[in-house]
């Protein structure tokens, strides 16, 4: 398939994928990644408030369970070769996002049980921190179920829209709604209500559709000596095979550690013994990126070239000859191939595809955690006046565009859609600039377009009416680009290593806005908000340059520029 996705041109396409059962468990799983997100890493703090106990030191550890969601990628080999004894049954990804579902409406329901103290704060850490865990696990297994069920009806576009709108929903009712409930009952009803609620989509995910297992091999080879093809004549040397197994699953395994030990000493009750966060991700975290991208890449591609230069090749078949030699290739295959795919695939280009996911989210992540001091401290506006604005309202319009997203990735391609979505997602931060001035030009839009006289019909005023024009700019373009981004992370993956290659390289989209959040708080203390929203619009305009350099690349090289996911088989449609 082309890269305009879909033969039936605009809202043809989308209303016939639409009727389709594959994208309607898509609005239900988006719906279900995006809940706990909201629940764990943003309502649970207002709990924590209102409580009255817990200190703002304590809540500031809370943050690091994020840290699951970042390094997701460490666990997700095990997400695509491991079973589920009895839930295996339900298909090779059913068995995981039905489980984390459970686990998350579990957790969540045990929360509701828990008045958060100085003397529980420690399983009510070890709660939220299991609710993140399978939050990011079901994360994982959920995009590559979207990668392997997308067919010519429900293409990888159109589900990667509907995901995303189902992902918003959640954040709506994760965040305003549970707040309008906690307000109106209590904290353990809105957390008990939040985890009935996901026990419900986790027993509705067992009728959802899954991808056909043995489609996702790599190899149809059926020897359980050789179940994957890695030991016959021109295949890579199992010496050298395991050599280069053994320096991954080093890195990975030193990864996993690393952060499972920082979490856990992070969530402990006793301040004395809390490592300094800023100091671990500031200097860790570019090491375990080092660890666990840079340098198996770098082994990856040394591997393809092997192969492709002969050396190294076993000359006869040369099949297992113990449990130790099968294990090992399993082990390759859950962790060394997919790189070496990705790589053979993309080549130098991936270096092309790294640059534009590091880049790509940046304008709207790096800034993301100084917004509400942005709206409350320097702009001055009221609580209620930002709940509306950014919750409901600004909800409402990241739906707009992401529906504005879903119907140009199917009228006029995915790259075009990606590189306008880059585009105008940079531009919009022009309109936070003219608000950090006085915001006279966005004032001036909204008056003479009539939405100023809309508002306060509704009971604002000019002010309120301002940022919303600026709130409803940016979610607009942020909803294109997010429906955009993910479907082009999704095309660029395999079927039959999906759950690792997605899991690394959208894990990489948090890395810069993480990192660079440091800086850019000093940057607003020394110079301003004005600066940095330019500053953001400057770096946003790299992601441009390199959304350009990749349609070119792609539209030179065609198939052979290594997109493989759009090559998926039609199916009925459901």
């Amino acid at each position: 398939m082309s890269d305009a996705a879909a033969k039936k041109p605009g809202w043809r396409a989308v209303l016939a994928a639409l009727g389709q059962r594959k994208t309607a468990y898509m609005l239900l799983f988006g719906f279900a990644a995006g809940l706990p997100y909201a629940l764990v890493l943003g309502t649970l703090y207002a709990w924590l408030s209102d409580s009255g106990e817990i200190d703002l030191e304590t809540m500031g550890v809370f943050s690091l369970i994020g840290l699951a969601y970042a390094f997701k990628f460490l666990w997700s080999p095990a997400l695509d070769r491991v079973d589920i004894p009895v839930l295996s049954k339900l298909g090779k990804r059913k068995q995981w996002i039905v489980t984390a579902q459970l686990v998350i409406g579990a957790a969540l329901t045990s929360l509701s049980f828990i008045a958060p103290s100085n003397e529980t704060i420690g399983i009510f850490s070890l709660l939220a921190g299991l609710a993140a865990f399978a939050s990011a696990t079901q994360d994982v297994v959920i995009d590559a179920w979207r990668v392997d069920v997308a067919d010519e009806v429900a293409t990888i576009d159109i589900l990667s829209t509907v995901y995303q709108m189902g992902y918003r929903i959640a954040a709506l009712v994760g965040g305003a709604l549970a707040l309008f409930l906690a307000e109106r009952t209590d904290w353990p009803t809105v957390y008990l209500t939040m985890g009935a609620l996901m026990l419900v989509v986790g027993f509705a995910g067992l009728w959802a559709p899954d991808a056909d297992a043995t489609a996702l091999e790599a190899t149809g080879d059926e020897d359980k000596n050789d179940p994957y093809g890695l030991r016959k004549p021109g295949q890579l040397a199992p010496r050298l095979r395991a050599w280069s197994l053994g320096a991954v699953a080093l890195l990975w395994g030193w990864a996993l550690v690393t952060v499972g030990v920082f979490m856990v000493r992070s969530l402990s009750s006793n301040p004395d013994t809390r490592p300094d966060s800023v100091e671990f991700i500031s200097t860790m975290g570019p090491l375990i990126v080092v660890a666990t991208v840079v340098i198996p890449s770098l082994i990856a591609a040394w591997l393809v070239r092997q192969e492709r230069s002969g050396t190294n090749l076993l000359t006869e078949a040369a099949p297992a000859q113990s449990s130790a030699d099968r294990a090992i290739d399993h082990l390759y295959r859950a962790l060394v191939l997919p790189l070496t795919d990705l790589i053979g695939r993309l080549g130098w280009a991936m270096i092309i595809v790294i640059a534009l996911v590091l880049t790509y989210r940046i304008t709207d992540a790096i800034w993301g955690s100084f917004a509400y001091p942005f709206y409350l401290g320097e702009l001055q506006y009221t609580k209620d006046e930002v709940a509306v604005a950014s919750k409901f309202f600004g909800v409402g319009a990241l739906l707009v565009g992401l529906a504005l997203g879903g119907y140009l990735l199917t009228a006029i391609g995915r790259m075009l859609t990606l590189t306008l979505g880059a585009f105008f997602a940079a531009a919009t931060n022009l309109l936070y600039a003219d608000l950090a001035r006085g915001g006279a030009v966005v004032q001036a839009v909204a008056d003479n377009s009539g939405f100023t006289w809309l508002v306060s019909q509704l009971g604002g005023d000019p002010a309120l009416a301002k940022l919303m024009m600026a709130i409803a700019g940016e979610n607009i373009a942020v909803g294109v680009a997010g429906a955009a981004f993910v479907a082009y992370l999704s095309s660029i993956v395999s079927k039959g290593y999906s759950a690792v290659q997605y899991a690394l390289l959208s894990s990489l989209t948090l890395l810069v806005g993480t990192l660079g959040r440091g800086a850019l708080g000093q940057m607003i203390e020394e110079q301003g908000y004005f600066d940095v929203f330019i500053l953001t619009t400057l770096i946003g305009m790299g992601a441009v340059v390199l959304c350009i350099i990749e349609w070119i690349r792609q539209a030179r090289l065609g198939k052979a520029a290594g997109v493989v996911a759009p090559e998926a088989k039609a199916e009925p449609a459901e």
